[in-house]
């Protein structure tokens, strides 16, 4: 996506254009940009600028509750949630490891099971991908593995054994790993969770709470397929079951027996305040270390519990088949949980050595709670520019910083089709706190980046930006706007189903599960990080 020049001197005029009416109605004669109107030309000419980046450690750990856990608002307003499975471990960013914990509650308040003598016949958790969307893919639709129905003559329903037909049509989840070969399949496990969830405790909203785990509830060996079921009745053609896009996966019914079946009518099924204390939660992980990640919608998990019960119709007693469905979603405590080994990794020893003063020779970026990038643009940098404004009369029409992925470290191989999302932000202290803010571009619906394949880099839009310094425009509160730092991290804003942000600080940053390696502030590296700005002068 390189743009010539010429193109970018255009698109950039407009945008300089329409600032020009929003916040210059009475512009001063040596205004910027003002020559760019002038009844004379305007010759283009760019020069790159060094930059000054570093890595932001960010602890391996962000908050990742339930509100942090979503991917933007659909056409109802409510917001789509998203969570991450899996392991991955590479020698960029070392392993990391993606589970997650929810607490359940009963239906109702002291449930009753429809009867006496309750007796569980099997427990399916379902785990299920959000919808696909024009920004998010979630399981590759055009991908369909449909072998075709076949036969079952034994199939239980109710008390009766009878003949069904059985079709299954597969998709595989969008992974970020190794997405090939034996790590294909890896056994994800469900354990009870022996450590009270307390929501009205801040570490229980970060990514790295201390979530102890008792008894293993069940596994399954997840094949990087969700599938969808149909089941009918061979004798009528009768719909039987039904089962949506989704990952069954079979739990332990005797423990559901002894801490559920078993409590009917006891202190413990009371209430949910009674419910969520005695029976703390599950957690679901991936065993192994390697492999990849996928993201599943909380939102849409089901726990359903089946079991029968004595229904007594005129004196005589017969066994009737029910179901409970826990509630898996609001209110309840929710927790993306990442941990990570950086032993022996690159960006173990670049964090470690990362230098705000000169910069870092490579950046990482990376999801859930990895590092993020800082960029400073010199105050040198900024008055060699107000230089060129107010004494050549120069016209800032482009400004961007290109940063290059370095391809000695980085080879993209481990997504679908090698997407990544950024977020670029402005920051500013005050009060000893951190404020995050739009960039001037952002708040003017500029696009924050292009992406260019060949060579690999990123150019984030920063004219407006940099306009606002050099010519010391005020801001709302009638400060002259000063230059700060800049910070971009992995993910993307949230926003509604209509395209409008949420805000500066709302990202998917919690649940991204993309990182990359590009070039910083080295300066014998030709493809060092730069201030691109694009002015033009009077011919």
């Amino acid at each position: 996506m390189t743009h010539t020049l010429k193109k970018t001197f255009v698109a950039v005029l407009l945008a300089i254009f329409g600032s020009a009416i929003l916040y210059n109605c009475e512009p001063e004669a040596d205004s910027l940009g003002e020559q760019l109107f002038d009844k004379d030309a305007a010759q283009g000419n760019e020069t790159p600028h060094d930059l000054i980046a570093y890595n932001i450690n960010n602890n391996d750990s962000v908050r990742s509750d339930a509100s942090k856990l979503i991917s933007g608002l659909n056409t109802a307003g409510t917001s789509i949630s998203v969570g991450v499975l899996g392991a991955f471990n590479e020698g960029q960013f070392g392993m990391q490891r993606a589970s997650y914990v929810t607490q359940l509650r009963m239906p109702v308040n002291n449930f009753d099971f429809n009867g006496p003598k309750p007796i569980v016949d099997s427990v399916v958790l379902v785990l299920r991908t959000p919808a696909n969307t024009a920004d998010d893919i979630y399981y590759i639709s055009d991908s369909i593995k449909a072998p075709g129905a076949y036969d079952k003559n034994n199939f239980p329903i109710g008390d009766e054994l009878v003949s069904v037909s059985i079709e299954k049509k597969s998709y595989p989840v969008r992974k970020y790993g190794r997405i090939g070969g034996a790590s294909k399949s890896m056994k994800i496990n469900v354990h009870e969770v022996t450590t009270f969830l307390d929501t009205n405790t801040e570490a229980f909203t970060r990514s790295n709470a201390n979530v102890s785990t008792g008894a293993l509830l069940g596994s399954a060996v997840f094949d990087g397929n969700v599938s969808t079921v149909s089941i009918t009745k061979k004798s009528d053609n009768t719909t039987v079951f039904t089962g949506n896009l989704g990952f069954r996966m079979r739990l332990d019914k005797d423990f559901f027996q002894t801490h559920i079946a078993d409590k009917k009518g006891k202190p413990e099924l009371q209430d949910a305040a009674n419910f969520i204390r005695y029976f703390k939660g599950i957690k679901i992980s991936a065993e192994a270390t390697d492999g990849y990640l996928f993201q599943f919608s909380p939102n849409d998990m089901e726990l359903i519990m089946y079991y029968k019960y004595d229904r007594t119709t005129n004196g005589t007693v017969t066994r009737q088949q029910a179901n409970l469905d826990f509630n898996l979603t609001s209110p309840n405590a929710r927790i993306g949980l990442y941990e990570y080994n950086r032993a022996g990794s690159a960006v173990s020893t670049a964090l470690a050595g990362s230098n705000q003063v000169n910069g870092d020779p490579r950046l990482f970026v990376q999801g859930m709670g990895g590092p993020s990038i800082g960029v400073k643009i010199p105050d040198t940098t900024i008055d060699s520019l107000k230089t060129l404004y107010q004494k050549n009369k120069a016209a800032i029409i482009g400004a961007r910083i290109r940063v290059f992925v370095d391809p000695a470290t980085w080879k993209n191989t481990h997504s679908v089709d090698g997407d990544r999302k950024f977020t670029l932000v402005q920051t500013s202290q005050k009060d000893g706190k951190t404020l995050t803010d739009f960039t001037s571009d952002a708040n003017l619906g500029f696009n924050i980046y292009n992406y260019n394949k060949t060579p690999e880099y990123y150019d984030f839009v920063v004219t407006k930006t940099v306009k606002d310094i050099v010519e010391g425009v005020k801001d709302a509160d009638g400060n002259v706007i000063v230059n700060k730092p800049l910070y971009i991290a992995a993910g993307s804003f949230l926003r509604s189903a209509q395209g409008a942000a949420a805000g500066a600080k709302y990202t998917t940053r919690s649940i991204d599960m993309n990182r990359t390696v590009l070039v910083g502030s080295e300066k014998i590296n030709p493809h060092r990080i730069k201030l691109r700005v694009t002015y033009g002068t009077k011919k």
